[in-house]
């Protein structure tokens, strides 16, 4: 198909019927989970991986795409005839799969034009740039544009998540400032943000019930919103919170869906997450 083509990766968890409608192809990283490797990982449902998580003792791990599995993308759009291609990866403060984004570009920069993005994001909130840039390049096939609205979305999302083990955080090492939650986990339930790439420590709640209702009050206080999701890591009290974020956003609009193997394999069983676009950019 000519026009612009947008790429991924699967950190965005963006389900794969929307992916398809919207044209957008996604370069998977790799996840082990204890005896089951990557080729048949891949194939898997999040709530599948998910169910494997409670029945072994295996952390899973991951890896980021190598720079071929991107060039290989790439090559496949000019193929197809795409005068350009716009790659939006998850935060390069917690992967290396841009920098193999990039290094896919350079490969095949004599046969197609390549933008590569960071969106300085992961899950939901990494596919709601994502979907930006798909609307963008249908609507005007102007690669200089695609990439420019990617870049002005970035400064207007907001990740947030409740955790419920830090285990999988701390084993990974994706843990930024959150390091300091470690000293009290006995007694905290806490909320991690995604801020300028990395996990940082948001605050410290005492139960899961607060943990919840401190999301549901970011979400309030955050003025008019664009863009509502709730990612999970197959939580049993993911109707508690969107109950909870009743009025705030028509319940229809909110895109509910699982934090997939990538991210799952980093925030842990039980995380629920809150992305949201705002109306427009503030401070902090």
């Amino acid at each position: 198909m000519a026009g612009i083509r947008v790429v991924t990766d699967s950190a965005g968890d963006l389900p794969t019927s929307l992916a398809e409608e919207q044209g957008i192809r996604i370069v998977p990283l790799d996840v082990r989970l204890g005896e089951w490797g990557p080729d048949e990982m891949r194939l898997i449902e999040p709530a599948e991986f998910w169910r494997r998580c409670a029945i072994t003792s295996s952390l899973p791990e991951t890896s980021a795409p190598s720079p071929g599995a991107f060039a290989e993308s790439f090559a496949q759009a000019a193929e197809e005839g795409c005068s350009g291609v716009v790659c939006l990866t998850l935060s390069s403060g917690l992967s290396a799969t841009y920098q193999a984004a990039r290094s896919g570009a350079d490969e095949v920069r004599d046969r197609i034009d390549v933008r590569v993005v960071d969106t300085r994001f992961v899950t939901l909130g990494e596919a709601m740039i994502v979907l930006e840039a798909a609307e963008v390049a249908a609507a005007t096939n102007d690669l200089d544009a695609v990439e420019a609205a990617a870049h002005a979305l970035v400064p207007r999302v907001r990740v947030l998540g409740a955790l419920d083990t830090m285990e999988n955080l701390r084993k990974g090492g994706r843990i930024g400032s959150a390091k300091a939650l470690l000293g009290s986990l006995l007694s905290i339930k806490p909320i991690i943000e995604i801020r300028d790439g990395v996990v940082e420590a948001e605050s410290r709640q005492r139960t899961r019930t607060r943990s919840l209702e401190y999301l549901a009050h970011k979400v309030k206080e955050a003025g008019k919103l664009e863009g509502l999701a709730v990612a999970h890591a197959a939580a049993p009290d993911l109707d508690v919170l969107l109950e909870m974020l009743s009025g705030t956003f028509p319940p229809e609009d909110i895109v509910v869906s699982y934090i997939g193997p990538v991210i799952g394999t980093h925030a842990g069983p039980g995380c629920i997450g809150v992305c949201y676009r705002l109306a427009e950019a503030v401070d902090g």
